[in-house]
């Protein structure tokens, strides 16, 4: 597939995530290209392969698209009615950033336990004197991104 088609898939799998919540399935996006289930799952693997998503392991199904998080974790985003599921607390903020909207974020504290409650408003983070720490260095979080 080339990479202007590729590029196309990529944004068709993130106005997806923005219109419905969840990543779309390998048929929905076979289907909506006119491609075969076998194109489109090779679209899959190319995209994961460049980092552009990551499938959860042995399957063309999307755990992350990041910021969004094709299943639910313990980071939830509200925003424009809806409920978003991002893969950690920085993807959390980067939900309302990619949607362009206002969001309320909870979560809790990796250390405590506490709960962790956010507004983004107006581009600016209120609610709370939380900090994030990220424990690996950027350059080292494709080497098992489900644990970073």
């Amino acid at each position: 597939m080339d990479d202007n088609k590729l590029w196309e898939l990529r944004a068709f799998i993130y106005q997806h995530f923005a219109e419905t919540t969840r990543a779309p399935h390998v048929g929905e996006v076979a289907s909506h290209f006119a491609l075969s289930h076998e194109e489109a799952a090779s679209a899959y693997e190319e995209l994961h392969q460049r980092h552009a998503l990551y499938l959860k392991p042995g399957t063309h199904e999307i755990l992350m698209a990041n910021p969004f998080s094709g299943v639910e974790t313990p980071f939830a985003v509200r925003a424009n009615d809806k409920r978003y599921f991002a893969n950690c607390a920085w993807d959390s903020l980067g939900i309302p950033a990619a949607l362009h909207s206002d969001a309320e974020i909870e979560a809790s504290c990796a250390q405590s336990g506490e709960p962790i409650h956010l507004r983004v408003f107006g581009g600016e983070v209120r609610g709370s004197e939380a900090l994030v720490h990220f424990l690996i260095p950027f350059r080292a979080w494709y080497n098992d991104l489900t644990s970073t």
